[in-house]
């Protein structure tokens, strides 16, 4: 079992992971319980140091996020309109903004990634490298 950053953990192998490992250490094993076990073996260790990587990854996302919406909100209004926040996939972000607040907006989304970065990773240097693009249909977005 293993543990992302802000300490998710992984779930453990199910009891028939245990059961092929066991089979695989007997004196009667065949050779092909022995491949399976190592298969089975290497999938896990592949699945722990994914979960890792991905839950780290999706636990500063969130904190991007957090941290984006309140600059977001910060911003005066454009004949009362306010930046939004309207889309987010993995690392793609949407914010719907009057043309005028374009460059705060920019400019929020980096600072809002390198809080979250310094939130979870202190002074490790860490880099979150953005292509921030600001256009006037998603279509046009490189």
């Amino acid at each position: 079992m293993v543990t992302t950053w802000l300490g998710r953990s992984s779930p453990p192998p199910p009891p028939s992971w245990h059961l092929v490992q066991q089979r695989a250490s007997l004196p009667e094993a065949t050779a092909a319980d022995q491949r399976r076990a190592r298969s089975q073996a290497r999938d896990q260790g592949r699945f722990t140091r994914n979960f890792v990587v991905q839950g780290t990854a999706a636990e500063w996302a969130l904190c991007w996020l957090a941290d984006l919406r309140r600059r977001l909100r910060t911003l005066a209004p454009v004949e009362g309109v306010r930046p939004v926040l309207v889309y987010f996939l993995h690392d793609e972000v949407i914010v719907e903004t009057p043309a005028e607040l374009a460059g705060a907006v920019e400019e929020a989304v980096r600072a809002a990634a390198r809080r979250a970065g310094e939130l979870l990773f202190g002074r490790f240097p860490v880099e979150f490298a953005l292509d921030v693009q600001c256009v006037q249909s998603y279509a046009e977005a490189g």
